[in-house]
């Protein structure tokens, strides 16, 4: 990478604390050695020009070694930190499709080539987010768009004063219902941002999850029996959990309608609740469109809606919140699903002994 030396670098100069360092060390090696071997040697009565000489000597040796400990250095560290430096500043500047490359194989890395590593998968991790944030925009731009476009052209339909009352009725329920969907998005995406930045923090208490199942379920009646859905509940009489009430509603809320949704007229929907060693399961499965593996591995992301044909139902924020309410809550949720036989939610809540009880 050839960026050329930083300018913002000003210390790289001649190491003279390791030359003073060294020509000292030499000096009291060397007069050590005169005071071991005086004996045998008249080191007291020694010409001034060998003196001279030896001191030259203690000069020359002090600067090759130094010389040497520099560019040693340079080529081990200096080197290799510049280069980190130069492709640090250009992900500074935004570019992140940089990498560094390790100076030795994996069985001979040094820490340099851990650091480089460790670099390199922060600069994937910001490229992600990065690309995140801009569908993020893009997606909140077009989400709002729609709603926003059909409330302006219903409005300006509205203003026509040769408009039947029919019409206008149908045209201001149609306002109305637009009005509802930005303000459901608005909500969603207010409530996402405060859980993602813990500004809400769960608030456990002591309730009958089955209770909450069961009213949670018969919020969406009216939904099921218009599209003439069999609906399936398998619950204990009573299952006492320690969960943040408010906040696990939203979970069995947005699973259920979910379910619902797309599962076609005729189909069946089932709300199983069980037990696992310290959790509590609760299985929601319907046998509505499916989905393939590619919809499952993006169906829990922001916007991501997997089947477009129900897209003016919802705004693709519904299951990313389900699943950060559960990752604060301590809880997991998995998905399995076949095309075009329905799919299956499974929930685990932790529990323990103390915290859960089944009626006799």
């Amino acid at each position: 990478m050839n960026g050329g030396p930083d300018r913002r670098v000003k210390a790289k100069q001649f190491p003279v604390r390791v030359f003073v360092t060294t020509f000292i060390v030499f000096a009291i090696f060397t007069t050590v050695q005169m005071k071991v071997i005086g004996h045998y040697i008249d080191t007291e009565n020694l010409p001034v020009s060998l003196i001279v000489t030896i001191v030259v000597l203690w000069l020359v040796a002090a600067l090759g070694f130094t010389l040497l400990t520099n560019y040693q250095i340079e080529k081990l560290y200096e080197e290799p930190i510049e280069t980190f430096a130069q492709t640090a500043s250009r992900v500074a500047n935004g570019d992140f499709t940089v990498s560094l490359t390790p100076r030795h194989p994996e069985e001979r890395a040094d820490y340099l080539d851990v650091v480089f590593e460790d670099f390199n998968t922060m600069v994937r991790e910001l490229a992600s987010i990065e690309t995140l944030k801009t569908d993020f925009f893009s997606n909140v731009s077009h989400e709002f768009r729609t709603p926003l476009a059909a409330i302006q052209n219903y409005a300006e339909l509205l203003e026509r004063r040769d408009l039947p009352e029919e019409k206008r009725l149908e045209y201001a329920a149609a306002v109305h219902q637009s009005a509802g969907r930005l303000s459901s998005l608005i909500g969603d995406l207010l409530k996402l941002n405060k859980l993602e930045k813990q500004e809400i923090r769960p608030a456990p208490v002591s309730y009958d999850l089955c209770a909450q199942l069961s009213e949670c379920a018969l919020a969406y009646e009216d939904q099921w029996e218009n599209k003439q859905i069999e609906f399936d509940a398998d619950l204990e009489d009573r299952r006492m959990v320690s969960a943040d009430e408010s906040l696990m509603a939203l979970v069995w809320n947005n699973l259920i309608g979910n379910a619902i949704k797309f599962t076609p007229a005729g189909g069946s929907v089932r709300l199983c609740e069980g037990t696992e060693p310290g959790s509590a399961v609760i299985t929601v499965s319907d046998t509505g469109c499916g989905m393939d593996r590619e919809t499952m591995a993006h169906i829990f992301d922001k916007f991501y809606q997997g089947d477009t044909s129900h897209s003016t139902q919802g705004n693709g924020l519904g299951l990313a919140l389900v699943r950060r309410v559960l990752e604060i809550s301590g809880g997991s949720i998995s998905v399995g699903s076949t095309p075009g036989e329905g799919s299956v939610f499974i929930v685990r809540i932790p529990t323990g002994s103390a915290l859960t009880e089944r009626k006799q």
